[in-house]
């Protein structure tokens, strides 16, 4: 696997360097070497941040960990992507498209599957142009974590989200 280690607020020391490399080289088994593996540390406060993006073709594997130390937050990442990749095995390597970032004997091999992704609620509502800021203001008017529109400026669907901090997030599809 090829590392991509970069950090914000914080140096990325050697240590850092090889216990990144040496926790996520845990997860070689499920990936082939040329496998990319994008990790970004963070520090605010006093929170020890790790992000882990693993692109594979049609689907994104991505953790992200903050406790009080660096390294127990690297720790924890690793255990979240090595259940992830157990538990949607099947959902995540359709093997006709997708295999080709993943080692044989991970596709080969059977996991359990712990809870299988079922959808108990659909709902249906219309979705008025508005701008993000007004989506905003009407997700808080109904108490939501987020809030689904069609963007006036763009005149394509958004999502607009609550985000730690009292801040919002805006999710846009690419061009």
């Amino acid at each position: 696997m090829k590392f991509i280690i970069s950090g914000k607020n914080i140096t990325v020391t050697d240590g850092l360097r090889i216990a990144v490399e040496d926790k996520l080289g845990k997860l070689e088994r499920y990936f082939t070497p040329d496998t990319e593996v994008v990790v970004t540390l963070s520090v605010e406060k006093e929170r020890q941040k790790i992000e882990v993006t693993i692109p594979v073709k049609g689907n994104i594997i991505r953790s992200e960990q903050v406790s009080n130390d660096m390294y127990v937050s690297i720790d924890l990442v690793e255990e979240v992507i090595e259940r992830q990749l157990r538990k949607y095995k099947n959902k995540i390597v359709d093997k006709q498209q997708s295999a080709a970032n993943f080692q044989k004997a991970y596709l080969d091999k059977d996991y359990e599957e712990d809870e299988e992704v079922k959808i108990i609620r659909t709902k249906k509502f219309d979705i008025k142009p508005m701008y993000p800021e007004d989506a905003c203001v009407q997700m808080e008017l109904l108490g939501h974590n987020f809030f689904v529109f069609c963007n006036a400026e763009t005149d394509q669907v958004n999502v607009v989200y609550k985000r730690k901090g009292n801040t919002y997030g805006l999710i846009e599809p690419e061009d």
